[in-house]
């Protein structure tokens, strides 16, 4: 089993600790399940209802899964998120559910509580304000982000595939297909990988004010999110002139839809993901990744729960520190 594996590989153990986590649908229902594998006492997973699932549909998932491995009893599903639930967390995790985690929030928390960021710390610069930074540094608490790229983890492993596959779904085989990538971010690297590894004839850019080159079949835009289009409605426009016929996939990075219709350019996915979102899940190649994504989490928890001078090389090696 995933799970199992993941807080194997990782050395995963939060023993006899309380954490305040999510439950959610479809591969993130994994998030409590592991928190209890790896010997936490008590998981408070918070929910709510979304477009992905009722709240039956959340409860029902992650309880099913707790049962198949053993650790139900260990589990609860709430949708209150109350001051009480971060009172007597030792770890909190800033998943969906519980965001924004604001200074009434964290100082609630308890003296010697951990905050993991489930993301890498880049990506606060990147619009991920959803945590009060300041109100945690004003209550000591120990907080970082998540290595992603750490060996046991390796989220970005999987950006390739996950490019891939949203090609494919807009209509355009990666294989042999000329692809232009626009990427201003760390992503970079592990999807020119991915997207040459299948096949495609690849040019990176980290704009496309000036087109130049033959016409792509399709350009992938991976751009750091700036709250607002990280297209311009001219380069939008400049596109559709010189390159008509070319869809642009969103992976990352918030495209207006109005300015790209205006200027006849197709964009995917046809439905936007919210503002600051990707328009790709990890989840799109498979649990696996989400699950490392989760379970690595966790484990900056784990290791923020050690004193700082105490901490192993290895052990830091997970911490993506502000």
């Amino acid at each position: 089993m995933l799970a199992r594996r993941a807080v194997a590989d990782l050395d995963l153990d939060l023993g006899g600790t309380t954490v305040l986590t999510e439950a959610a649908t479809g591969p993130y229902a994994v998030t409590p399940v592991l928190a209890a594998l790896a010997g936490a006492r008590e998981v408070h997973a918070v929910t709510a209802a979304t477009r992905h699932g009722s709240v039956d549909d959340v409860v029902t998932q992650t309880m099913d899964l707790a049962t198949r491995v053993g650790v139900a009893d260990r589990i609860s599903v709430t949708t209150e998120l109350n001051d009480e639930l971060f009172s007597t967390a030792d770890i909190v995790t800033n998943s969906g559910h519980l965001r924004p985690i604001d200074a009434t929030r964290i100082g609630a928390m308890a003296p010697g509580a951990v905050l993991s960021l489930m993301f890498e710390a880049w990506e606060i610069d990147a619009g991920r304000d959803d945590v009060d930074l300041a109100a945690v540094a004003d209550r000591g608490l120990a907080v970082a982000g998540t290595n992603e790229r750490h060996p046991d983890i390796d989220v970005f492993g999987y950006l390739g595939s996950m490019a891939v596959l949203q090609l494919a779904d807009a209509g355009v085989a990666a294989y042999r297909a000329q692809v232009t990538l626009v990427c201003d971010n760390p992503f970079r690297d592990s999807m020119e990988r991915g997207l040459r590894g299948a096949g495609a004839e690849l040019r990176t850019v980290e704009t496309l004010e000036r087109l130049t080159g033959p016409q792509p079949d399709a350009v992938v835009v991976a751009c750091t999110p700036t709250g607002e289009s990280v297209l311009s409605a001219d380069a939008l426009w400049e596109l559709g002139r010189a390159w008509p016929g070319t869809i642009v996939t969103q992976f990352w990075g918030d495209l207006d839809r109005g300015s790209a219709a205006e200027a006849g350019v197709e964009v995917w996915p046809a439905c936007p993901p919210p503002p600051g979102h990707m328009g790709v899940l990890p989840s799109r190649v498979g649990p696996e990744p989400v699950v490392r994504l989760q379970a690595g989490g966790l484990k900056v928890a784990q290791v923020l729960r050690i004193p700082p001078d105490e901490r192993s090389e290895d052990q830091r090696a997970y911490l993506d520190e502000l």
